[in-house]
């Protein structure tokens, strides 16, 4: 078997258009053996990078036709909701490496009952929990753990399922609105997301960021998609990578496999660093947004052989991935009113002076954009993501919020207190 560490040439497709895949983007088109770069459908700021397509993203069948008229050997299922509806199944029935798992192993993200399956067969550490589908069950359920509550959609939420509140009325309401819920026990201490990149055997973990779900500083208001991160973490155990590939994601890896849905793609870990050792907060099943700005920021294996040598099922014949020694951090710039009814169609200043007087150590990822007579527009809650390197935190934290001020978008909300205490040490 020819070790894959790289490719003779490649033509990838990217599916979606937030700032994850902004990002994923912006890696493979410095891949030299990238040689050519689509996404579909893309954004304003994508297209600077990639020719995009008009396409359903939950579509499978036209998102294999696409793939098959570009010639693409490779095909990257960014967002969830595809993975969830199978679309990287249909791109591999047409004969086409993909990465990104299969509609059942994406349910590990799909379903946090289904998580909850995997991780007690897999003996995965994670929180206590109770799965919930009746006002009374409900009601037991958040008696028997007490505050804070931490109420969870069973299903997909984009990022905005979960409520985590002292207020009694408040998480009932919530769990009722659901539906189908799972209640679970308050972590405590410090969380951290850990991404692999696996072929459904070998699993690579890459490097831990921490990213900040709540809306203002402080991690004061409502939950959020993400409202930043930061990547390497001064204070985490150099151990925890390890430790976390054997207790968590190796052994998740192998259950699923298992049962005969192999998990072949990104499979993300968020953690609780608890008092009484790690625990797994939640799986998803793709880049986590916005920690793949600041990871992708800091990998320098080229990204494109990682991904094809994942979807080909030859991860174990890759070298180890190589890392730069920066640090990255990414702040996110939010419509007015994010996270409940987003404001959109607001222009959007300031970019080409990031591009002209920031790059290359902080440049623009774009999330909720759109182009429209030569301007662009917010499309969008959560707009772009300002990223940026330094040789430590303090030095990427200065990059980022000089590029963030240079930009402008009416009624615009960003966290200022992104990565702060970590690069205070």
């Amino acid at each position: 078997m020819r070790a894959p560490d790289r490719l003779a040439s490649v033509k990838v497709l990217v599916i979606g258009g937030g700032a994850r895949e902004h990002a994923l983007c912006r890696a493979l088109s410095l891949d030299p053996d990238v040689t050519a770069l689509h996404c579909a459908p893309g954004n304003a700021g994508i297209a600077e990078v990639a020719e995009l397509h008009q396409v359903d993203a939950l579509d499978g069948a036209a998102v294999a036709r696409l793939a098959t008229e570009l010639e693409a050997g490779l095909v990257v299922v960014g967002p969830e909701a595809p993975l969830v509806a199978g679309v990287a199944d249909a791109v591999r029935d047409a004969g086409i490496p993909c990465f990104g798992p299969s509609r059942e192993a994406a349910e590990l993200e799909g379903s946090k009952a289904f998580a909850k399956d995997v991780m007690a067969a897999a003996n995965v550490p994670t929180a206590r929990s109770y799965v919930c589908t009746t006002p009374e069950e409900i009601d037991h359920a958040l008696d028997a753990f007490g505050a804070p509550y931490v109420v969870k959609d069973d299903g997909l939420a984009a990022g905005k399922g979960v409520v985590v509140t002292g207020d009694l009325s408040a998480a009932r309401e919530h769990a009722i609105a659901c539906g189908r819920v799972v209640i679970e026990e308050f972590l405590d201490g410090p969380e951290v997301s850990l991404f692999a990149i696996t072929d459904g055997t070998t699993v690579v973990p890459l490097q831990p960021a921490q990213d900040f779900k709540r809306a203002l500083d402080g991690d004061e208001g409502p939950n959020t998609g993400g409202m930043g991160a930061y990547s390497p973490l001064p204070w985490a155990d150099p151990k925890l990578v390890d430790e976390v590939l054997e207790s968590v994601l190796q052994p998740t890896v192998d259950e699923l496999r298992r049962r005969g849905t192999p998990f072949a793609g990104l499979l993300y870990a968020g953690l609780a660093i608890t008092s009484r050792g790690v625990r797994v907060i939640e799986f998803n099943a793709r880049f986590g947004d916005p920690e793949t700005q600041v990871v992708l920021a800091r990998l320098r294996t080229p990204l494109a052989g990682v991904l094809h040598a994942a979807a080909v099922g030859e991860l174990a014949a890759l070298p180890p991935l190589t890392w730069r020694d920066d640090a990255a951090v990414t702040v996110v710039v939010a419509s007015h009113n994010y996270p409940g009814t987003p404001r959109t169609g607001d222009p959007i200043d300031g970019l080409r002076d990031v591009a002209e007087q920031d790059a290359p150590h902080a440049y623009v990822l774009h999330a909720g954009t759109r182009a429209e007579d030569g301007r662009v527009l917010s499309a969008g809650g959560r707009v772009l993501s300002v990223t940026a390197t330094g040789s430590d935190l303090a030095q990427a934290r200065k990059r980022a919020y000089a590029a963030v001020a240079r930009i402008g978008l009416d009624g615009s909300q960003h966290r200022t207190d992104i990565a702060r205490t970590a690069a205070e040490g």
